[in-house]
């Protein structure tokens, strides 16, 4: 599904297989780099744990948010970005310039994301491609004013969306996750994992 904002949903675009591999994939990451709850800069802790892979993730305190090669928490560099992540930047994004970060989110039974725009990248027009593992996601997306008309789109497992165009700046979030929808991920809930060039190519 493709409309004129930009935004690009491919729904099963990850089978069975693909899935458990990547699961498998972040739960060997987190061993490395465990999942926390960052705090946002007005000292607020988010309710989803986040970790990363890759040359670069994301990372947010009091001194703001921004991109770093090595994790604030381990002071060492994060996991690499697994092949299978690589190759679905390079058939749906950018051919020639690859990802150099994927954020990794667990949401766990209430757990949310506000609605924001990705606007810490140093070049807008690398789209932001997002993959759903496990539960369900109520995913919101916006226009490019906070206050814009909204609409909400179901994310299952194995889907796999793009933010580029006109939606590469359009405020989203996820309201909810259908707790128990999937079983994929263990001790339940939803793995999202979102690549992107933050660098200047």
């Amino acid at each position: 599904m493709k409309d004129l904002s930009g935004f690009t949903l491919l729904p099963g675009r990850l089978d069975a297989a693909a899935q458990a591999a990547l699961v498998e994939a972040v739960r060997a990451a987190a061993a490395e780099a465990p999942f926390h709850h960052q705090v946002t800069p007005g000292g607020k802790a988010m309710s989803v744990a986040m970790t990363g892979m890759g040359p670069l993730s994301w990372v947010t305190d009091a001194g703001g948010y921004r991109y770093a090669a090595i994790n604030p928490r381990t002071g060492r560099p994060w996991p690499p970005m697994p092949q299978v992540l690589r190759d679905l930047w390079t058939d749906l994004a950018d051919p020639v310039v690859p990802a150099d970060a994927c954020l990794v989110n667990l949401y766990r039974e209430g757990a949310k994301m506000g609605l924001h725009r990705d606007q810490d990248e140093a070049d807008f027009g690398f789209p932001v491609l997002s993959v759903s593992l496990g539960d369900t996601a109520i995913f919101r997306i916006g226009g490019l004013e906070r206050t814009a008309p909204t609409r909400s789109i179901r994310l299952a497992s194995g889907d796999v969306c793009l933010l580029a165009g006109a939606s590469r700046l359009a405020f989203h979030g996820v309201d909810r996750i259908l707790s128990g929808s999937s079983r994929l991920v263990p001790g339940g809930g939803r793995i999202n994992l979102t690549l992107r060039r933050a660098r200047p190519a």
